[in-house]
């Protein structure tokens, strides 16, 4: 949620950031009913004073006299009309409050203008990109795939996107979430396990509500969401609370299943372990000082590189235009890796800077040692990093003449072998 006294003292600048990040937010309406709501509050105090002085008034007067009748009528009239306000006001709360959450995080001066993925501005490349080779080919092709990666039997039991791992499969998902975590533990993140549902009031803290409702899972009976990443468990962790200034920053990690509905989702994209609807992820989270924010992205937009230089993985760093970035996020960083198979470009990694904009509809501050009062922290997270696409990559990459795939040196301690043989 974005500072209501920016709003109203400069909506065209809002406006601006509105138009940078291609949304369709109807900021007219939410400064209409931002006016409606304001000029409701002041009517209703007028009405409950006045009502106050009434009873104040009848109290000193003789019960059953004339005028005691006559300010019980007067009483009577204006309960009525402070519980009509009151009602009137409650529907416009409502409504205001439904437009107030659909105004996009706006973006930084930085961000780079721009409709969609093709005007990202690449900022760094690292690693060469492998020499085509015959036996290059993409992972959902591998003749022996379904030994580690079973899609038929995941449908048969789930539905499609919801993979089993088997074997060598399961021992690299785990021997890549194990390098993750005991990476970031290393950089200094503490770790936590998370809960995978969540309610709604946590989703909507994040951003996820009611921007991206229709591509989560929810439960019927209890009104929870299952999280499309651990992002929205660990950001809410500190949910409704002041924090130690001295605390500051704090750094937590966080491994998760990841559920998403992805809804819209086809073509070439969707093949093999490309896009699922169940994963694995290492999450990374920073609570900040707003003056140490953006040089804290970049922090974390490098610790997530080195990773990648760890896997042996070549990789691009794209900095995200308005019209390509996330709801929530004011600046983002997206890291791809390259599939020799598919001789293309994967996401595997998010870093994004959210300044104040979660922990405001959150309400997670600290209190100034200099002023004593509460202000609002920013929120940082990043993925560190996603299973699927860095499993794709290190398969088609690893791909030998042979058949075998070889594993990436960084990993062979936790795999006990250098390769995953086709038999």
């Amino acid at each position: 949620m974005i500072d209501l006294k920016l709003l109203r003292e400069n909506p065209d600048l809002v406006r601006d950031g509105i138009r940078k990040k291609h949304n369709d937010c109807d900021l007219d309406a939410v400064l209409q009913a931002d006016s409606n709501r304001r000029s409701l509050i002041s009517e209703t105090e007028t009405l409950r004073a006045q009502q106050k002085a009434a009873n104040t008034e009848m109290s000193q007067l003789q019960k059953g006299s004339e005028a005691f009748l006559q300010k019980v009528q007067e009483m009577k009239t204006l309960s009525a009309s402070v519980k009509a306000k009151e009602s009137e006001l409650k529907e416009v709360e409502e409504r205001w409050n439904e437009l107030a959450l659909s105004i996009p995080n706006l973006p930084h001066e930085s961000v780079p203008e721009g409709k969609d993925e093709t005007q990202n501005v690449e900022v760094g490349q690292w690693g060469a990109i492998p020499e085509k080779q015959s036996y290059h080919i993409p992972h959902y092709d591998i003749e022996w795939l379904d030994r580690i990666l079973d899609f038929k039997r995941g449908t048969k039991v789930t539905g499609s996107g919801f993979p089993f791992f088997v074997g060598d499969g399961a021992k690299l998902v785990r021997s890549l979430i194990s390098f993750f975590l005991n990476s970031a533990n290393e950089e200094g993140f503490e770790e936590m396990g998370v809960p995978f549902f969540v309610n709604a009031d946590s989703a909507t803290a994040t951003g996820q509500l009611p921007d991206k409702e229709g591509q989560m899972y929810q439960t019927v009976e209890d009104d929870l969401y299952a999280i499309p990443t651990a992002e929205v468990p660990l950001t809410n962790f500190f949910r409704d609370e002041i924090l130690d200034a001295s605390a500051l920053p704090i750094y937590r990690c966080g491994h998760s299943a990841c559920f998403r509905r992805e809804a819209g989702s086809y073509g070439k994209d969707v093949r093999g372990f490309n896009r699922v609807h169940q994963f694995d992820k290492v999450e990374l989270l920073k609570w900040v000082r707003p003056e140490t924010s953006f040089d804290e992205l970049e922090s974390l937009r490098e610790y997530a590189e080195n990773l990648l230089r760890k896997l042996e993985l070549p990789f691009r760093t794209l900095l995200m235009c308005g019209g390509d970035m996330s709801f929530a996020n004011c600046k983002q960083y997206d890291l791809e890796v390259y599939a020799a198979g598919q001789e293309r470009w994967l996401e595997v990694s998010s870093c994004s800077n959210f300044g104040s904009f979660q922990a405001r509809r959150a309400k997670i501050r600290y209190r100034d040692p200099e002023t004593s009062k509460p202000e609002i922290v920013h929120t940082l997270n990043g993925s560190g990093l996603a299973v699927p696409r860095v499993f794709v990559a290190i398969l088609e990459n690893g791909l030998q003449a042979d058949g075998s795939i070889r594993i990436p040196d960084a990993l062979v301690q936790y795999m006990g072998k250098d390769r995953i043989e086709p038999k």
